[in-house]
């Protein structure tokens, strides 16, 4: 197979030619001379037995075979070219790229990730806020955390924390409804849904034994939002344990009905590539996970 190869030298001579649909163009990007990268395509269309270009006065063409060609070079220039990048990240012993879903960066990992950057002060960490899973065989991410029931495909996952949900509001709010004495108060309330959530109201009012009042009320598609919502006073939101945590501390929310609390299915995990959990980054970011945790436990 080796020998069935043109070398590589000329595919990138080709490729910059056929994007650009000029040798100079080529040759400059390349830093080769117009010569060089004429001697190149040459060589190519001879491995190949074909002409590629066809060179008109004061312009070059694709070839019909050229054009072909030319879409299949670029697409696998471009997959080596990412995992040449991705060998590099994972060897890279001090660039750590975290990636963690919009709520939990919010309220949990970005206030506390100066810890982790003063414990490990030769980790080059980088925070990627996003919601979409991470492909880890194409992605430079070394460690993600994701909401979720722990399924995750091609990698690792472990449960770092799971959830519960109970009603919180803003002290403002409280005293402006009067105060709540028992969940059956609730009804006077406008409630903060969070949309998509399994763990919903109509499920919170069955575990204490209520109907659902069916309160209308905002809508927010993150849990941050649904707090942020809730301190702003605008109602009781399910407040999930996990990102009230700091809020209540603060006495910016109050929990209502602490002993009322319902188990939410979902919880939060440290995903990495399967078999990278020993990584040095990546067993540094683990084990400084786990002690954020233990400590406000």
């Amino acid at each position: 197979m080796p020998d069935q190869l043109p070398p590589l030298q000329t595919l990138r001579a080709f490729e910059a030619t056929a994007r650009r649909l000029s040798m100079t163009g080529a040759a400059e990007e390349l830093h080769l001379t117009h010569g060089a990268v004429s001697r190149q395509i040459k060589t190519l269309e001879v491995h190949l037995g074909i002409p590629l270009f066809r060179r008109l006065t004061r312009k070059i063409e694709l070839t019909e075979e050229g054009a072909s060609f030319f879409g299949t070079v670029t697409r696998l220039l471009s997959e080596l070219a990412r995992e040449a990048d991705s060998i590099r990240s994972r060897s890279d012993t001090t660039r750590l790229v975290v990636s963690s879903g919009v709520s939990f960066a919010s309220k949990w990992l970005t206030p506390r990730l100066h810890r982790l950057m003063a414990r490990y002060p030769d980790l080059d960490v980088h925070l990627e806020v996003t919601d979409t899973w991470v492909d880890f065989t194409k992605s430079q991410v070394d460690v993600a955390l994701r909401y979720g029931a722990g399924l995750y495909p091609a990698a690792t996952a472990e449960r770092i924390m799971n959830e519960t949900v109970s009603p919180v509001c803003a002290p403002s709010y409280l005293e402006r409804v009067g105060g709540l004495s028992n969940p059956a108060d609730l009804d006077k309330c406008q409630f903060i849904h969070e949309i998509g959530m399994t763990a919903t109201w109509e499920r919170w009012f069955a575990s204490v034994g209520l109907p659902y009042s069916k309160t209308r009320g905002p809508g927010y598609s993150h849990g941050s939002m649904s707090i942020e919502a809730a301190i702003r006073g605008e109602g009781v939101a399910l407040g999930r344990s996990v990102l009230v945590a700091e809020d209540l501390a603060q006495g910016r929310l109050v929990a209502l009905f602490p002993k009322a609390r319902l188990d939410v299915e979902w919880g939060y995990d440290l995903v990495y590539r399967t078999g990278n959990g020993d990584h040095p980054k990546v067993r540094a970011f683990r084990n400084w996970i786990a002690d954020e945790i233990r400590a406000g436990a």
